[in-house]
């Protein structure tokens, strides 16, 4: 069942942050995940949320997303993310 990796990026050094953007998509490929949404304005309807970045990515399964998150692939890729931008990252099933 589609799974989809929600993630909330606050970009903390923009241009380490692009050179993460040039690395991930490749391993987001390789475990058959595709960007949904990525980086376009975010517009809050209700609430107090007001995320900075959002990425939404489409895997077949929760388990291909959670293998791609934590692949060697990726591995380089993530520490990228993590040394330039704080972020949040949740997966949920799709029905």
């Amino acid at each position: 069942m589609t799974a989809y990796v929600i993630v909330d990026i606050e970009v903390t050094d923009p241009v380490g942050y692009d050179e993460y953007k040039k690395l991930a998509p490749a391993a987001v490929a390789l475990y058959g995940g595709r960007y949904a949404a990525r980086g376009a304005q975010a517009e809050t309807l209700e609430g107090d949320w007001t995320p900075t970045r959002l990425v939404i990515l489409e895997f077949p399964t929760v388990e291909q997303a959670k293998a791609w998150l934590n692949s060697p692939e990726y591995a380089p890729a993530r520490a990228m993310r993590h040394q330039y931008a704080t972020s949040r990252t949740v997966v949920i099933q799709g029905l």
